[in-house]
C-alpha cells in the first residue's frame, strides 16, 4: 500500500501541473495574444486579406498560386525555405516581364514601370528591394482591366 500511496502522491501533482500548463499555455495565452493582436493590429491579425472588388482573393502575407502565364508568379520553393513567402526579388519580377508581355501584349516598358511602382523597400542596408506578387498582380489587373477581362472573363465576377 505504501508504494501505491507514494505513486499517487508524486503523480497527481504532476498530472495537475500538466493540465494547468496545457490550459494556460494552450488556451488562455493564445487567446490573450490574439485579443491583443486584434486590438493593436486588426488588419494583420485578420490575415491581411486582399480583395478584388468585393471578393476575397488571398492574403498579402502568404504566397498565392499564380500559374497562368499572364500573371507574375511567386518564386519556387527552393528559393523560399517555407514556400509561402509572398515576395519576389526585383530581378525575379523583371525576369518574368517577357513572358507576361507575350501573353498579354502589354509592353515590356509598361510592365517594368508597374514593377518599379510596387517596389517595397528594405530597412536601411539590410536586404534587397522586393515586390509582393499579389500586390503586383492586383495592380496589373486594375491597370489593364480590358486585357484581363479578355484573358479571363471570370476575373471580375463577384
Amino acid at each position: 500500500m505504501s508504494l501505491k500511496r507514494e505513486i499517487r502522491q508524486t503523480s497527481l501533482p504532476a498530472i495537475r501541473l500538466a493540465v494547468i500548463s496545457m490550459i494556460l499555455c494552450g488556451l488562455l495565452f493564445p487567446l490573450l495574444v490574439t485579443g491583443f493582436a486584434q486590438v493593436l493590429f486588426p488588419g494583420q491579425a485578420d490575415g491581411s486579406i486582399a480583395h478584388l472588388g468585393t471578393s476575397k482573393i488571398g492574403s498579402y502575407l502568404i504566397a498565392q498560386n499564380f500559374s497562368r502565364p499572364f500573371f507574375f508568379q511567386s518564386r519556387n520553393s527552393s528559393l523560399s525555405a517555407s514556400g509561402v513567402d509572398p515576395d519576389i526579388t526585383l530581378q525575379d519580377a523583371q525576369s518574368q516581364v517577357a513572358r507576361i508581355s507575350s501573353a498579354t501584349n502589354i509592353t515590356r516598358d509598361q510592365l517594368n514601370t508597374l514593377i518599379n511602382q510596387h517596389i517595397e523597400g528594405t530597412f536601411w542596408i539590410f536586404g534587397y528591394p522586393y515586390v509582393n506578387v499579389l500586390t503586383l498582380n492586383l495592380a496589373l489587373i486594375q491597370s489593364y482591366q480590358t486585357v484581363y477581362q479578355q484573358l479571363d472573363p471570370n476575373i471580375f465576377r463577384q
